[in-house]
C-alpha cells in the first residue's frame, strides 16, 4: 500500500486526511479547540464530530423541503384534463 510523504502513514486513497496532515505539519495550522469557536461556526464546523453531522442533518434537510416544495408546486395532469373537458 503506498504511503504519504509526510512523517504519519496514511494511505493515499484517504486525500482529504493526507491534506489535513501535511497542512499540520508543513505549515503549522491547526485545528481551534471547540471553546475557540462562535457563532454559526459552532455548530458547523469539520473540527467535531457534532458539527460534522449539523452539515449532514442540514443538507438531508434542504433535499427533502426541496422535494416537497416541488411534490406540491407539480401541476396535477388529471385535474388538468377535467377542467378542458368541461368547456
Amino acid at each position: 500500500m503506498p504511503i504519504s510523504p509526510v512523517k504519519t502513514r496514511i494511505p493515499l486513497s484517504s486525500f482529504g486526511h493526507l491534506v489535513t496532515e501535511v497542512k499540520k505539519q508543513l505549515f503549522g495550522i491547526k485545528d481551534p479547540s471547540p471553546d475557540q469557536l462562535t457563532g454559526w461556526r459552532k455548530y458547523f464546523n469539520s473540527y467535531t464530530q457534532q458539527g460534522r453531522r449539523n452539515f449532514v442533518l442540514a443538507t438531508y434537510g434542504i433535499l427533502v423541503i426541496t422535494a416537497a416544495a416541488y411534490l406540491m408546486h407539480k401541476p396535477n395532469k388529471d385535474g388538468k384534463q377535467t377542467s378542458a373537458s368541461t368547456h
